[in-house]
């Protein structure tokens, strides 16, 4: 296979079928939605923990009563320090031994999920691009890759991360040395430029050469069924026959790299960055997949690209636009009571964070009218849209993990927009400025909440044996046409927050 046709065959695969490959994509996405679950519910113990041992309330009452404020340690620094040392005590209150063993528990456990939940998804992921190069179903060959290719892939993040730190010790170890031994003869500042900067990119150099090999690694692993040290070994093989074809790629994958840093930049100045995720999440992942598989498979003649679509890509784009803007409505009608449920739910914990929020009421305060302060409408729309969608599908796809990502999310927004509509300083402004593009918006994230309980179901019911592979494929494509039904619906509730909402509220009142 040509590097033209590895380029052709990935275009391809993306264009003809998308709803294959990208749930997998999505769902990576949403791991960190998935994780960050760990540490709430840490935070959620130590509370509960504080409360029923009495340390909250004793610490509270000395702040209230008998600790001054604490004065400004640039100005008087002494006076800093010995406030410092007064209330140190309180602040071993509030982080006794428990707290300490559990929050090393919270930290050590959401690294293990997070190095799990990577090379599980990230196993599915090359399996679904191999699957699709070889113009078979993406998702299911992703899904069985993702159980049989999990470990291996844990086991390549893990030797990379030694080999990584293997080179950092090196390279310190012997910079050290090494100054040491120029120091007497040109002087410490000398040494330590000579030193420091040839270290530093000797230790650049290795790394990026570790992580070359390791990038074709985990396609070895798919494409080869090969084990850990396999995988490297056949990765060398590969870089030694098609140096041309493996420089290729690493040349793409940088470059790729610098345009996103790049663009990214510029979308965080225009204050548009959640666009910057959508590109590298639909597009530039997938793409960059695909290339690697078709570059190393190629050659072994296990490739079977699909040709490209005959239809013009915005007659099939269309298309993609009313199958979504279909398959949500249907799953709408098809789950009335889950719906139902999501908007219970929904209100419940709305009046939680407005009643949490009532001490404060007074005290602390937001204001619409603050928040609108240097709004752009066309930069304001773009990031409305990004930012709901991709809560949308990481809160989606994140129920996966069993619904409890989805309904952590729903909960949490809830109780935060509940606090944030308390503490208004004009409810009735916030309501005029909510209500045109909320009763849109609201509503597409109650179906993007019901949708990530509903993929819960279906993983439950897999996990338990009372559901085949082939049901969870079904429900990934599923779910990933009804989140393209929701983007549709966020974009017009986004336009209309960005240049409607903001003017018209004003306007009326």
């Amino acid at each position: 296979m040509t590097l033209s046709d590895a380029v052709a065959g990935a275009v391809a695969v993306l264009r003809r079928r998308p709803a294959d490959i990208l749930p997998f994509y999505l769902l990576g996405a949403a791991i960190p939605a998935i994780v960050r679950i760990l540490p709430f519910l840490g935070i959620a113990v130590a509370f509960v923990y504080l409360e029923l041992s009495g340390r909250l309330d004793a610490v509270l009452t000395e702040f209230e009563t008998g600790v001054p404020e604490p004065p400004d340690p640039d100005t008087d620094p002494e006076a800093f320090d010995a406030w410092a040392e007064e209330v140190a005590p309180l602040a071993e209150q509030l982080l006794p031994l428990e707290l300490q063993l559990l929050a090393a528990a919270v930290v050590l456990g959401s690294i293990v999920l997070a190095i799990t939940l990577y090379a599980a998804v990230s196993a599915a992921q090359l399996s679904a691009c191999y699957g699709r190069l070889r113009d078979d179903r993406g998702l299911v060959i992703g899904l069985a890759g993702a159980g049989r290719f999990w470990l291996r892939f844990v086991g390549l993040y893990l030797l990379e991360i030694v080999a990584w730190l293997a080179v950092g010790t090196i390279a310190l170890v012997g910079a050290v040395l090494l100054g040491a031994a120029l120091a007497p003869a040109t002087g410490a500042g000398v040494a330590a430029v000579v030193v420091i900067l040839p270290t530093l990119l000797v230790a650049g150099l290795a790394i990026a050469a570790i992580r070359a090999v390791f990038a074709f690694a985990p396609v070895a692993v798919v494409v080869d069924d090969a084990g850990v040290f396999g995988s490297l070994s056949a990765t060398l093989g590969f870089l030694r026959r098609h140096p041309i074809a493996a420089g290729f790629y690493y040349v793409l994958a940088v470059g790729a790299s610098v345009a996103l840093s790049v663009l990214t930049g510029l979308l965080v100045v225009a204050e548009v960055p959640s666009l910057g995720t959508l590109l590298t999440t639909l597009i530039v992942f997938p793409f960059l997949d695909l290339l690697k598989t078709a570059l190393y498979g190629g050659p072994k003649g296990k490739l079977s690209p699909p040709s490209p679509p005959e239809r013009p890509f915005r007659s099939r784009f269309a298309d993609g636009l009313r199958r979504g803007w279909a398959e949500m409505f249907s799953f709408v009608r098809a789950t009335p009571f889950l719906h139902a449920f999501v908007v219970v739910a929904a209100v419940g914990t709305f009046w939680a964070g407005w009643e949490l929020a009532e001490p404060l009421a007074g005290t602390v305060e937001t204001s619409i009218d603050e928040r609108l302060e240097g709004h752009v409408p066309p930069t304001a729309a773009l990031e409305f849209f990004g930012n709901n969608w991709t809560v949308a599908y990481t809160t989606a796809f994140g129920g996966l993990a069993l619904a409890i990502p989805a309904l952590f999310s729903l909960a949490f927004n809830g109780v935060v927009l509940g606090a944030v509509a308390r503490l208004e300083v004009e409810l009735v402004e916030l309501a005029a400025f909510v209500i045109p593009h909320g009763i849109l918006e609201v509503p597409a994230i109650f179906v993007a909440s019901a949708l990530g309980l509903w993929l819960g179901v279906v993983s439950w019911r897999a996990f338990h044996g009372r559901a085949s592979r082939q049901d969870v494929v079904e429900a990934l494509e599923r779910a990933f046409w009804v989140v393209v039904g929701l983007g549709i619906v966020l974009a017009i509730a986004a336009f209309i927050e960005g240049f409607v909402s903001p003017y018209y509220y004003g306007v009326f009142l």
